[in-house]
């Protein structure tokens, strides 16, 4: 058969391609490609082909569910909201926050509001992907060795018994800029492992005393009592002030250090260092003793309640190794304050006040709150290093 009489068969056989069923284009497929030798793929092609036609083949697969404006309007501003969650974290924040959102901005459409509380991680990524923003810079170790107490302070070598609260690691933030030179504020950061609750208080330098008024400060905010103590070896816990207080209680808490030079040793206070304090005050350097009112006042306020009932977070439960990789598993995310209410060994009176504590709460306005005690502080951080630079 030559080209003409091909393109004659063509022409005779193509409307009824189109106007056949599923079942009789593949009896019409199968006829052509016998007869004219076509591969089958080029068949489909030329036969679907209609000459002068100008429509637009469609996406193949599922109409798009997530395309609403109102509904990106949402997300963006939840995630803004959210200091950036990652996905998996955002998905399980999205519950807690909509009321505060919508107490905020209105009332959602029904339709936008169960599409946003089904939504994935994976939709998540796609829809923020154009306005995520990459941060990076890192801050200067501020440990120094302890004194020959460390000797007298044991090694953790095993693990606690963590299925319980009140267990908890110990670290320490330097606001010193570019330079640990001379003084400034520190910031002090407890995290529970079992629950992650975590506080967060600011101390002028890193003496004893400050350092201990500011962990006692810490336990009385804590939901459970304190069993035990873990820190690095600096000098700012290892002191006899600190030993002292945790062994002169009636029920003594214990009192263990890290390894040296091993930071992973304190992998879950490490990270709240980032999460709790970078993300909040950032690098600059902050030498006004002035201010350490004015953050603890923040920390132990608004940025607790913001940061212990509406972040939730992830905790490892598997770790393996398969020839060079690790393959890690993680739970449910969840929030310190959700993790709390779960743990049978928390009294019910703590967890019925927790709970209409939680009730009171807005995130939306916790966030306008934070955001006014931070232009407070930076303004007076920012008139002290223009002062600094005119000298």
């Amino acid at each position: 058969m030559g080209k003409n009489e091909r393109q004659a068969y063509l022409q005779a056989i193509r409307n009824r391609y189109h106007r056949a069923s599923k079942a009789g284009k593949a009896a019409i497929l199968d006829e052509f490609c016998a007869v004219c030798g076509y591969h089958r793929k080029y068949a489909i092609r030329l036969l679907r082909y209609r000459r002068g036609s100008r429509r637009r083949v469609g996406r193949p697969g599922p109409k798009p569910v997530y395309d609403s404006p109102i509904l990106l309007r949402a997300l963006k501003r939840l995630w803004f909201a959210t200091d950036q969650m990652c996905s998996k974290k955002l998905q399980a924040a999205i519950p807690l926050w909509l009321p505060g959102y919508e107490a905020c901005y209105g009332p959602l459409p029904v339709s936008e509001r169960e599409r946003l509380l089904t939504i994935s991680p994976a939709t998540i990524d796609r829809l923020l992907k154009p306005v995520r923003v990459r941060q990076g810079r890192k801050g200067l170790p501020g440990t120094r060795p302890g004194s020959l107490l460390k000797h007298q302070i044991p090694i953790r070598t095993h693990h606690w018994d963590v299925t319980q609260p009140g267990f908890v690691e110990a670290d320490t933030v330097a606001h010193c800029g570019n330079s640990l030179a001379g003084d400034f504020i520190w910031s002090l950061t407890l995290t529970d492992i079992h629950t992650t609750w975590t506080e967060n208080r600011a101390t002028w330098n890193k003496g004893a005393t400050g350092v201990l008024a500011q962990i006692q400060a810490i336990e009385t905010a804590l939901p459970f009592p304190l069993q035990g103590f873990d820190c690095d070896n600096g000098s700012e816990f290892l002191n006899y002030h600190l030993v002292q207080h945790f062994t002169d209680q009636p029920k003594p808490v214990a009192f263990t250090r890290s390894r040296p030079y091993r930071k992973n040793d304190n992998a879950h206070v490490e990270q709240k260092n980032w999460t709790h304090v970078r993300h909040l005050f950032g690098y600059d350097r902050f030498e006004q003793a002035d201010l350490v009112p004015l953050m603890n006042d923040l920390y132990a306020n608004e940025w607790s309640l913001y940061q212990n009932h509406f972040c939730p977070g992830v905790k490892l439960i598997d770790k393996q190794r398969t020839n060079a990789r690790y393959v890690k598993r993680y739970d449910q995310p969840q929030t310190p304050y959700q993790r709390v209410m779960a743990c049978e060994q928390i009294i019910p009176e703590v967890k019925s006040s927790l709970k209409a504590l939680h009730d009171s709460l807005n995130p939306f306005i916790l966030k306008q709150q934070i955001e006014t005690k931070l232009r407070t502080i930076f303004q007076q951080v920012t008139v002290t290093s223009n002062v600094r630079q005119r000298l």
